[in-house]
């Protein structure tokens, strides 16, 4: 016995409206690979400006080595900070995915699976919207750790100080 023979073959007016109603997640799931797209770029600066500062560190001193320090701590916490972030937004990916494999399988196997896909786009958008929670907290903690130090603000050229 064919495993699939009971599931007959829908005809085309119930796929074709299937595909309407999954319009809508696929082009979510477009929106949310963008957005991933940023993390990733984020991820990437944020990695390479560690990489950057841990060759510095060892051949810092004083002041500019506990600069170094802080600074490497807070692109530590930020690095875990864009990576939950992207596992939020991949795991709202995977979610609304299976929003559309069950729009698809409740219609060929004529399955009422109405409340598990709504549950399924419910949890794929407070996964998203975690994500993005998760991503704000990022850009700020990227914002306050960028100071620009007070002798490279006022620095003067040497020709100046004697003026003054």
């Amino acid at each position: 016995m064919n495993p699939l023979s009971g599931l007959g073959s829908p005809e085309v007016s119930l796929v074709a409206h299937t595909i309407q109603l999954a319009l809508a997640p696929v082009f979510l799931l477009a929106g949310i690979g963008a957005f991933l797209n940023v993390c990733v770029g984020r991820l990437a600066r944020v990695v390479d400006r560690a990489r950057f500062v841990e060759k510095a560190l060892p051949l810092s001193t004083g002041a500019e080595h506990d600069r170094l320090v802080g600074e490497i701590r807070i692109l530590d916490k930020r690095i875990s900070v864009v990576n939950a972030a992207i596992f939020l937004t991949v795991v709202a990916a995977v979610l609304t995915c299976l929003v559309v494999i069950l729009l698809f399988l409740s219609n060929l196997i004529s399955a009422n699976l109405g409340t598990v896909i709504a549950l399924l786009f419910i949890a794929s958008m407070v996964s998203m919207a975690l994500g993005f929670a998760i991503f704000i907290v990022e850009t700020r903690l990227g914002s306050r750790a960028i100071h620009v130090r007070n002798e490279i603000l006022y620095h003067q050229a040497e020709d100046e100080k004697r003026v003054h």
